[in-house]
């Protein structure tokens, strides 16, 4: 019997250790489980912090001449400076960025932006991605980078909205300006022309001796619709310019309507195979002497310097659009930080880089831009660089229609569709009533 109850308690013993060594073991697992878990947070918030190296998807339409190399040398110092964090460069060709906006907008609208992409400031930015509650504000970053006194406040206003800085430019690009064949003015005695009548003097000059006065490549129509900006800015000024895209100004008003007529004089001047090109092939007429001027915006003086070696002031001039001189068509690509990207910390320190006067300095050069940048290096830039810069810092400021910063996206596509019928068919009329009509979406 003592036997007995000796093996019973041996059992009992036996469970109720057993139990125990479970328990302590359950207890065991579920703190190494809060660890575990503490560890993972440890680590989401490494990746936040870019500790980790995620990667980087930068959106844009640079793959042209000038434009692409820029990217890849801001690229390049990126890398450089950050070898633990991938880029994955998502340029979308085509179209000047139509192809790029609609591949951006399908990944936008099914919450799959990528890191980051190219946007131009102003209502596209401002009326596009930050109405739709697409765009996290940047105020915190500006101040830690210290950028609020490396921007004109005028650049700073045209990427906020409400009181919230949302992107931050790379560029500034000037859209009113006329490049031209050297050789080919002093060839037949030609002086700049300043303005419209001298420019119609000189583009008959040239068209009674052969030459094409003025290269157009509108395969995309917004080639065609800067040109008629400029008129527009030339006739109304710049502050009625302005006041035009505040519905201050009626699109019937008679010196929108005299724009419209002298856009079509000028567009008696073009090239006949127009619709067929691009803007660079159209700039190459002008490069290669077969076309005397082009009204592009500077990324051309990229394309002539990198891509057709040609040198500033020794074979292509510029000059402000005739009736412009004293205002600038300001272009300004910028880069922000969408919503609901996976590691915002390593965007931003892309956005660090791409805001530095070392990312600048070396972007702009190649892009045929100048710097957003009040400090940057002049001594890296060319004779038309550094006046571009003293343009910028000192002429009227105006926004441009064609890219998208002086009104919002659904008015540019009906006026870019406008201005390419009006391009066919010449009519004023009609060209008037439908601008006047779109301007609903002002």
């Amino acid at each position: 019997m003592k036997k007995l109850l000796g093996i019973l308690l041996l059992m009992i013993m036996a469970i109720v250790f057993a139990a125990c060594s479970s328990d302590s073991s359950s207890g065991s697992d579920g703190a190494e489980e809060s660890d575990a878990s503490a560890g993972s947070g440890d680590s989401e918030e490494a990746a936040e912090s870019g500790g980790d190296g995620g990667t980087v998807e930068i959106f844009s339409w640079w793959t042209g001449a000038g434009e692409e190399d820029g990217l890849l040398a801001l690229i390049d110092l990126f890398e450089q400076e950050h070898p633990d964090i991938t880029v994955e460069n998502a340029a979308v060709a085509g179209g000047a960025g139509t192809n790029a906006k609609a591949v951006l907008a399908t990944r936008m609208q099914g919450d799959d932006p990528p890191s980051t992409f190219q946007v131009h400031g102003g209502a596209e930015l401002n009326d596009g991605w930050v109405a739709a509650d697409k765009m996290e504000p940047l105020n915190d970053f500006y101040e830690e980078e210290g950028l609020m006194d490396k921007f004109p406040q005028d650049l700073i206003d045209l990427v906020s909205k409400d009181g919230n800085i949302y992107s931050v430019p790379v560029n500034i690009h000037r859209g009113n300006v006329v490049f031209y064949n050297k050789a080919i003015f002093e060839e037949h005695g030609l002086e700049v022309p300043t303005t419209y009548d001298e420019f119609i003097e000189v583009a008959d000059t040239l068209k009674s001796a052969g030459v094409t006065p003025l290269a157009l490549g509108d395969k995309e129509a917004w080639t065609a619709t800067q040109i008629f900006e400029n008129i527009l800015l030339g006739e109304l000024g710049p502050e009625d310019y302005r006041a035009l895209w505040e519905g201050e100004v009626a699109f019937d008003d008679e010196r929108v309507v005299e724009a419209a007529e002298k856009f079509k004089t000028v567009l008696g001047y073009v090239n006949e195979d127009h619709a067929s090109r691009n803007w660079q092939d159209a700039a190459q007429l002008v490069g290669d002497g077969e076309a005397a001027m082009i009204n592009m915006g500077d990324w051309a003086k990229g394309y002539f310097s990198n891509d057709l070696n040609l040198e500033t002031n020794v074979d292509f001039g510029y000059f402000p659009y005739p009736e412009t001189d004293g205002d600038f068509m300001v272009i300004t690509d910028t880069f922000g930080l969408p919503k609901g990207v996976e590691n915002p910390e390593d965007v931003k320190s892309f956005l660090s880089v791409l805001g530095s006067k070392e990312g600048q300095d070396a972007f702009n050069p190649l892009k045929g831009s100048i710097p957003a940048r009040v400090d940057a290096d002049t001594s890296k830039y060319d004779e038309y660089g550094q006046d571009a810069m003293d343009d910028f810092n000192n002429f009227n400021l105006t926004p441009s229609l064609a890219h998208g910063s002086a009104a919002a996206e659904g008015f540019v596509t009906k006026a870019n569709q406008a201005v390419n019928i009006f391009v066919t068919q010449l009519d004023v009329e009609n060209f008037i009533n439908t601008l006047k009509n779109a301007a609903a979406e002002l």
